[in-house]
């Protein structure tokens, strides 16, 4: 299942079933280095057992704005972030919305990292944004 929304607005991706959702932050078709800075991003939907997708939505990225990822994406049921390189206040800010945050994932699609997430294989390396 593949849905994609018809409005900017997180409204159009909210929860489809029962499963997980894992947002990947994509620039030119591939992980973005720089998770504030990503064009848009990959939100996968897991079956309700959570640990096959069974969709996907790409969604665009609001404005760069310190703050308003965690509550937006929240907003679009997201769990899980797969991400390069993430500071750690951003990191907090995620925790505090209880989404769990993965650093260091690099330059696969989208759709790999969240299988290989999924499957317990994602190799993750230095997360560049650890300063």
């Amino acid at each position: 299942m593949t849905e994609t929304p018809t409005s900017d607005s997180p409204r159009e991706a909210k929860r489809v079933g029962a499963g997980r959702r894992i947002a990947v932050p994509v620039s030119g078709g591939t992980l973005a280095e720089h998770f504030g800075h990503c064009e848009e991003f990959a939100i996968f939907h897991t079956d309700a057992t959570g640990k096959e997708i069974d969709g996907v939505v790409m969604v665009p990225a609001p404005p760069h704005e310190p703050g308003v990822l965690p509550e937006w994406l929240r907003g679009l049921g997201v769990d899980v972030i797969l991400a390069g390189g993430m500071g750690r206040r951003a990191r907090d800010l995620f925790a505090r919305h209880s989404i769990e945050v993965v650093t260091g994932a690099r330059g696969e699609g989208a759709r790999k990292l969240a299988e290989a997430y999924l499957s317990g294989s994602l190799q993750s390396g230095k997360n560049p944004c650890d300063h």
